[in-house]
């Protein structure tokens, strides 16, 4: 059996395990099911305990491990892995970097910007020199790479486009309506002005969902921390999904989902769920337009009127049908550069492997 080490955010937002469960069967693909996956959070774990790629973690890597992947997700962006670059050099199974995604955030002045937290050049330098294949998630985080002159990132986007592939059923009541999936204000990297407007967008568009026929609308958490925002609106249910599969369920069976949440639209993309999705940095933005959406995505921030846009598009469903066909050409591209670059990976990692002592025995 083969054991990969993957490194990838964990925390509170199921959207990291959709990324996750996703990835975890495409690497199970591409290594014919014969495959151990030790998990390992980029970051924040407990003491005691392995993360990200510091001196303990690559140690364990070295001692049994066959190979690492790292991602996928907002790791470029949110500098959320913790990366010692001495160990990293001293690191001898093949490293993969995938899906990981960088991307800038507006200002007070609705001018995009480089994020506060972002990874520092030089760990993102250090992490793509050491890799043996690097997949980017959108075409923002590739340009971004290109100017730092690393050369050898490919395009991959997000293997949640696959979601339809691997979510399997779960015994959940379906809704009776649709969903409006929302993240807490406090939560996003947004100007301080939009924070206090979004409790205003959000219950129009309850309003205008409901006049319209779309009701009843309940409000999706992706996050612990979002129910304190969702429980304030008291006239509306939500629902907080303790694990990914009925997360998943939910999604599949709406009637329509409006979505601040990247990975609430694209799993409805997946599934041919109708999803609008509203986007406020350049992270969502940037994987949106890479997939070829572009022209069915809301700008939160740039937006005059995003309760109407949002209306606009309900109302002509037939084009989003239309846009998913057109794009899917596109679709097909990244999901096979995502399998041939896993591919190529497990061959080098059973290379290494084979190189163990006692391994021909």
């Amino acid at each position: 059996m083969t054991t990969l080490f993957c490194v990838r955010p964990r925390g509170f937002n199921i959207g990291n395990d959709t990324i996750f469960l996703a990835l975890r069967h495409l690497l199970r693909e591409a290594f014919d099911g014969r495959l151990n996956i030790v998990q390992v959070p980029a970051t924040g774990a407990p003491a005691g305990e392995l993360d990200g790629m510091g001196a303990r973690t690559v140690h364990e890597m070295n001692l049994y491990g066959h190979g690492v992947v790292v991602g996928g997700g907002n790791i470029y962006e949110n500098g959320q892995l913790d990366v010692d670059t001495n160990a990293l050099r001293a690191l001898r199974p093949p490293l993969m970097l995938f899906s990981l995604s960088h991307g800038r955030i507006y200002d007070n002045r609705h001018r995009l910007v480089r994020r506060s937290d972002s990874m520092p050049d030089d760990v993102i330098a250090a992490l793509n020199a050491r890799a043996a294949l690097s997949v980017v998630r959108d075409e923002a985080t590739l340009a971004h790479l290109r100017a730092l002159h690393l050369d050898r990132p490919v395009l991959g986007g997000c293997p949640t486009l696959l979601i339809r592939e691997f979510a399997q059923p779960v015994e959940v009541p379906p809704p009776d309506g649709s969903l409006l999936s929302l993240r807490h204000p406090r939560l996003m990297s947004i100007p301080l002005r939009d924070q206090a407007r979004l409790r205003g967008v959000i219950v129009d568009l309850i309003a205008a969902m409901t006049a319209d026929g779309f009701g009843p609308v309940r409000l999706l958490c992706h996050d612990a921390r979002d129910v304190a925002f969702a429980s304030s609106f008291t006239d509306v249910e939500y629902i907080l999904s303790d694990d990914v599969y009925s997360h998943l369920s939910l999604l599949r069976s709406a009637r329509l989902v409006v979505t601040f949440r990247l990975h609430a639209f694209l799993p409805c993309l997946s599934f041919g769920t109708p999803a609008i999705n509203i986007s406020y940095d350049e992270r969502s933005s940037s994987l949106v337009k890479t997939i070829g959406m572009e022209s069915w995505d809301i700008d939160l921030i740039r937006s005059k009127d995003v309760v109407g846009e949002v209306r606009e598009r309900w109302t002509k469903l037939d084009r989003l049908t239309e846009l998913r066909a057109a794009a899917q050409p596109q679709w097909d591209q990244l999901t096979n550069t995502m399998r041939e670059q896993l591919a190529t990976f497990a061959a080098l990692v059973r290379d290494y492997a084979a190189e163990e002592p006692g391994a021909g025995d």
